[in-house]
């Protein structure tokens, strides 16, 4: 059960915030009269909110408050189990405090304390795929050192639109950004190994004691 808990915790996080979209009554940014969530205009804060933009009441509320609570906890065992395969005692404290922190500040997104727990959530996680990413490029799977690349830039990118209140591209990002930060972190959790992170310490002890 433990080894596929991020793995549930992501898809259980999805099914609910899937469904609360079904029952958002309506209402985005830049239309208060729009009817149901529009996945290119609408972001998923928008779920959180005791009434709909359009004033409605918005029992969407309860479904997305799940999802988060499963989407917190996911995401922070995913920092905790990848703490254990790298072999750096600073990385692993980070990566586990990030993990046990994040837990709370990342549901606390679906609270009125939404815009400065984003910036706090996010600039975490940030910092946790920084470390993680470092160790990445030091393995030998190649093709996983450009998908934490690519992930890292569209993460930044999304971050600058949100700092620059872009709200029409962002709302678009936000769904890229969700998507691509999941599948990066379930190949992170199920493809890779301690001996991955290993790898090149062990090379770097076989080439000194040649």
């Amino acid at each position: 059960m433990q080894k596929y808990s991020v793995l549930i915790c992501v898809i259980i996080s999805v099914l609910f915030l899937v469904i609360a979209t079904l029952y958002y009554p309506g209402g985005s940014i830049l239309d208060k009269n729009a009817v149901g969530f529009d996945w290119s205009k609408n972001f998923f804060s928008n779920l959180f909110l005791p009434n709909a933009l359009n004033g409605s009441e918005n029992p969407a509320r309860i479904w997305a408050l799940i999802g988060m609570v499963f989407n917190s906890i996911g995401y922070g065992l995913f920092f905790i189990h990848t703490s254990r395969k790298i072999p750096h005692k600073h990385t692993k404290l980070v990566l586990i405090s990030i993990g046990v922190i994040n837990m709370l500040f990342t549901f606390l997104i679906a609270t009125p304390l939404h815009d400065i727990m984003v910036t706090v959530s996010s600039t975490l996680t940030m910092i946790g795929l920084f470390y993680i990413t470092i160790f990445i490029l030091k393995t030998k799977i190649h093709w996983l050192k450009l998908f934490c690349i690519v992930s890292l830039l569209i993460f930044y990118s999304t971050l600058y639109l949100y700092g620059a209140g872009n709200w029409g591209l962002l709302a678009v990002m936000q769904k890229v950004t969700f998507l691509c930060f999941m599948l990066l972190v379930l190949t992170i959790e199920y493809f890779t190994k301690a001996e991955d992170f290993h790898q090149n310490k062990t090379d770097q002890v076989s080439k000194t004691t040649r």
